[in-house]
């Protein structure tokens, strides 16, 4: 990768480097037939749409241009600062190597894990932020009676035990919960029973299908077979009988394995309802 903004860089950028176009670092160079160098992105739509050289000093057509591959390199080697310097990073990388530190950079954003939490840390501090400062931590179970699992925030509305934790309101809105999970999952049993009705049709309609087509083939075979039982045969007779049994065979084989299938999916269908 290429382009970057140029107070990124750890030294300053030569200017050969840079794309006369866009002022960045250059980015997958590409060469026009008179030496100039622009990024790919930038010098393609312009050879496409103008065919003409940026710097005006010759016509140019986007089959004319050529990657720089050694110039590529060199930049590839130039030194930026992480993309989460902003954020506290003061680490400095090749360029090639930039993508990879970011995905592990422990400046990157992260979301507090516990459920209702909108904190966004850096990804080295959320352990400690979800173990020692999240008010949505669990911090032990209820001795009142309802059993729940208390929040941190749940101990901070007095000294009494609960703290700000009232049972019959957390168990009301638990119950509520449980209610709107409830009618979801049902929605999506009745999804799932109209799909799987479906299929049903479809694997029914395919063994009867198959089934008529055996039993075709079967009565095909038994009238060739009768044929070639006479005195007096032809090849074309012995060819025909031939080709009936193969295509039996293999109708029987597909028949069986869409009973198989049938079988799995009714098996299956129960377990899922």
């Amino acid at each position: 990768m290429g382009g970057g903004h140029l107070d990124r860089f750890a030294e300053p950028v030569d200017p050969d480097l840079k794309c006369k176009l866009c002022s960045k670092v250059l980015e997958e160079p590409l060469s026009t037939p008179c030496g100039h160098v622009f990024c790919a992105g930038c010098l393609l739509p312009w050879a496409v749409q103008r065919r003409l050289c940026p710097l005006q000093c010759q016509p140019i057509s986007a089959k004319e241009l050529h990657q720089v591959l050694p110039l590529r390199s060199l930049i590839q080697k130039l030194e930026i600062k992480c993309d989460y310097s902003p954020r506290g990073c003061g680490r400095t990388v090749r360029l090639h190597q930039l993508a990879a530190h970011v995905e592990m950079c422990d400046y990157s954003p992260a979301r507090c894990r516990h459920k209702g939490c909108p904190e966004v840390l850096s990804l080295k501090d959320v352990d400690a932020h979800m173990r020692e400062s999240c008010e949505l931590r669990p911090a032990g179970i209820c001795q009142q009676g309802c059993g729940l699992v208390l929040l941190q925030r749940d101990l901070a509305g007095g000294a009494q035990p609960g703290g700000g934790h009232c049972c019959l309101r957390a168990l009301r809105s638990q119950n509520s919960s449980l209610q709107g999970q409830r009618a979801s999952l049902e929605q999506e049993l009745k999804r799932q029973a109209l799909k799987w009705s479906k299929r049903e049709k479809s694997l029914l309609a395919q063994l009867a299908a198959l089934q008529s087509e055996v039993q075709l083939t079967a009565l095909r075979y038994q009238v060739n077979d009768a044929k070639e039982s006479a005195p007096i045969g032809t090849k074309a007779q012995e060819v025909q009988g031939l080709l009936c049994r193969i295509s039996l065979v293999g109708l029987v084989g597909k028949y069986k394995v869409l009973q198989v299938s049938y079988a799995f999916y009714k098996e299956f269908q129960s377990m899922s309802l």
